[in-house]
């Protein structure tokens, strides 16, 4: 008599959907977790990601989201295939979707409603588009089991202790002091101009000193 092996669960870590709809929504989405990522650098209990399946019930591989941005406090920062709730021991504390007309209706109810169900603190909403939110955010905050709605062209989120605001049509994250969470881009374009200023200081100090050193010939 042999006996039988179950054949193992397999998770997948991709959902075949792009990262975004539009170039528009991919920027966004990567510059909102870049800024987080850079926020939380040091922080070694904090995990920063995005656009990766959330599987929220063990032993069904079918039942996955997917948010395109997520925090969790009080887990190992370390790359990831997947996020498994049961693994990690909870869920998000915060979930940003960038929407689009075509989700609508995934982000309003289906997420919403699993998001809440797991214990997500807060879920925010963004349309870059103009497609078809009014205003452009929304945002959640989990009270029991349900979802209350903020509100306000902006919003505080008091899981991060960081301000959501739409600044030049984009949705940007804004520190305590009042500064936006810099996007990969501004990231690298302020190390170019600070490598640029160094290269110029330098290049004048070389000057002056080659100026003092003709003028000590001079005389």
């Amino acid at each position: 008599m042999f006996e039988t092996i179950d054949d193992p669960i397999i998770y997948p870590t991709s959902d075949g959907r792009p990262l975004g709809e539009t170039y528009t929504h991919r920027n966004q989405i990567i510059g909102l977790i870049h800024g987080l990522e850079m926020y939380y650098l040091d922080s070694p209990d904090v995990y920063v990601s995005g656009n990766l399946l959330m599987f929220y019930e063990e032993g069904k591989p079918l039942r996955h989201l997917s948010p395109d941005v997520l925090v969790v406090f009080g887990v190992a920062k370390h790359d990831r295939d997947c996020y498994k709730i049961w693994e990690e021991g909870k869920a998000p504390d915060f979930i940003i979707e960038v929407t689009s007309k075509s989700t609508r209706m995934e982000d309003l109810g289906t997420k919403k409603g699993l998001y809440a169900l797991a214990g997500v603190r807060e879920y925010f909403i963004f349309d870059p588009l103009r497609e078809y939110l009014t205003p452009r955010l929304r945002g959640y905050r989990l009270e029991g089991e349900d979802y209350v709605p903020m509100v306000g062209e902006s919003m505080r989120s008091e899981v991060l202790g960081l301000e959501l605001r739409i600044v030049d049509d984009r949705l940007r994250l804004i520190d305590p002091e009042g500064r936006s969470l810099p996007t990969g881009q501004e990231a690298e374009a302020a190390r170019r101009a600070a490598e640029e200023a160094l290269s110029a200081a330098e290049d004048e100090n070389r000057r002056l000193r080659e100026e003092l050193e003709r003028l000590k010939r001079g005389g």
